[in-house]
């Protein structure tokens, strides 16, 4: 072993702390070189919302006119399925709505036919493109059109993400992959990306357009950071740009108030609450999903529980464990 060089081992608190403002890209809804997905049923608004990302952090200006960017920077855009034109009209426009000079934005559009992530040579132009252009967010659109190879193959998809990994940590970008998500849906919103289990693990931070009350809805996640409410949204104005809508929700489901109180006596699993309940799977999974995006239940050891307030009376059986 003599020949072998060790791994380079530093204590924990001899690492440099990150500052407050490289924790974000954008506050709330992507975290700091953070990589993930932008997932969602196809039409639901992804690709705006990732122009919309786009626009924010190349300018400065808050995020969908909400969330801050604490440090502009240039922005790399990658859209398979667009043509041109078509997103520059787009992000010139929201650039009038949002009161930004478009002239002077730095976004820049990868100008080739075809992006494969899983080709030798498509990586090495990418990876000296980023480096060249120093660009602080990567937004790629969409995953399906930017390999050859099987999104249910756990070792092929690894391989990928391993390599937008290892140019994240490189280059110190963002990446944003946008990606589809399954038709028939999941009780939770990372559980019904397409294909591999390892896009939702590899995330950072992810978010997820979903129907939520009859209105596009974001679901945000983060791997470190607590994630903001689920908040609605729609394309609205001219030049046409997405607005967060804070209209007032439907009626809420009466199930939903039954889930609450049954898990606010102590944490259930959720076989054990569809018998209490009387209800069917599918459905009790669509109200887990609403009450979670809203922050009213959480998973812990035990399955599903109440959380409990910061300041409030904290009972042990209701204690989330590991959430």
């Amino acid at each position: 072993m003599d020949d072998v060089e060790a791994l380079p081992v530093t204590r924990l608190a001899k690492l440099r702390a990150a500052p407050v403002e490289e924790r974000w890209l954008i506050e709330g809804l992507w975290g700091h070189e953070a990589v993930g997905c932008l997932g969602g049923l196809p039409k639901q608004g992804k690709t705006w919302l990732g122009l919309e990302m786009a626009v924010a952090v190349a300018s400065g200006k808050p995020c969908l006119g909400r969330f801050a960017v604490p440090s502009r920077g240039p922005v790399l855009l990658y859209c398979a399925e667009d043509q041109a034109h078509d997103v520059r009209a787009r992000v010139a426009g929201i650039s009038k709505a949002r009161g930004i000079d478009f002239d002077k934005l730095a976004v820049g559009w990868i100008g080739v036919a075809a992006l494969h992530l899983d080709d030798v040579g498509h990586r090495r132009r990418l990876t000296k493109t980023v480096a060249e252009t120093k660009a602080r967010l990567l937004v790629l659109d969409p995953l399906v059109r930017l390999h050859r190879g099987d999104e249910n193959s756990a070792a092929e998809v690894s391989e990928l993400l391993g390599f937008l990994r290892g140019l994240q940590r490189e280059h110190h970008v963002a990446i944003v992959l946008v990606h589809h998500a399954r038709k028939s849906g999941a009780s939770e919103p990372g559980t019904s990306l397409r294909g591999s289990g390892d896009l939702h693990a590899w995330g950072d931070s992810n978010l997820y357009v979903v129907k939520r009350d009859g209105r596009p809805t974001v679901v945000v996640e983060h791997r470190a950071h607590r994630a903001p409410a689920a908040f609605g949204f729609k394309l609205d104005g001219d030049p046409a740009r997405l607005v967060i809508d804070d209209s007032p929700a439907v009626e809420a489901d009466p199930l939903d108030e039954k889930l609450v109180k049954a898990l606010a006596k102590e944490p259930l699993t959720r076989m054990a609450l569809r018998e209490r309940l009387g209800v069917r799977n599918e459905t009790l999974g669509l109200a887990i999903d609403r009450l979670i995006a809203a922050g009213r239940v959480v998973r812990c050891e035990g399955g599903l529980a109440v959380p409990v307030p910061a300041s409030g009376d904290r009972r042990e059986r209701n204690e989330p464990r590991g959430a």
